[in-house]
């Protein structure tokens, strides 16, 4: 068993049934959630989460600076709706405030033109990877030309940097880092 002081506090939202770590960033050991604490959040309280919450109602039950990793595996395409801009960033925020500075969101959704991305009919929204720029105050920078939008207001403090990309015709993974 690993000393306590070493272990990392995870969040696994929207776990359902599966409580298996499915992304790990650059460099992270070869582990499983054996050794970390982990957290559980599903809106089933059949399936016996640790926190009990819809993942549509904000604010999320979350303390400030309290997770190492926030894993959500195909679950963020289930809230929220398509061009709902406020709700995109402050869905963001909240998992934000809940990550230690440099913490990692690790997050799976479909493939936004996969034939299930919006052919699920509980499927809210996609999530194309260009999306998760907006998260990072440094897409600001090109505010004025054209195609880019301003939504500085939205973003407030959240700086969201990717630094992990994986695509295949089904899936998208994206591994967030949180700056502060």
């Amino acid at each position: 068993m690993t000393d306590a002081s070493y272990l990392k506090h995870c969040l696994l939202v929207g776990c359902g049934n599966c409580l298996d770590k499915q992304i790990k960033f650059p460099g992270s050991p070869e582990d499983d959630f054996s050794e970390d604490l982990l957290v559980t959040l599903d809106v089933d309280p059949d399936l016996k989460p640790d926190i009990v919450h819809d993942l549509n109602v904000l604010p999320y039950p979350l303390g400030d600076n309290e997770y190492d990793e926030i894993h959500a595996y195909e679950v963020l395409e289930h809230t929220g709706t398509q061009g709902d801009g406020e709700f995109f960033f402050a869905q963001f925020a909240e998992f934000y405030q809940a990550l230690k500075p440099h913490g990692f969101m690790m997050i799976t959704v479909p493939m936004w033109n996969h034939e299930v991305a919006l052919g699920v009919p509980d499927h809210k929204r996609v999530f194309p990877k260009g999306v998760f720029s907006f998260l990072n105050p440094e897409y600001y920078k090109n505010v004025g030309k054209p195609r880019y939008g301003d939504y500085r207001k939205l973003l407030g403090d959240v700086d969201f940097r990717c630094v992990g990309v994986d695509e295949t015709e089904e899936c998208l993974r994206i591994v967030l880092q949180a700056i502060k």
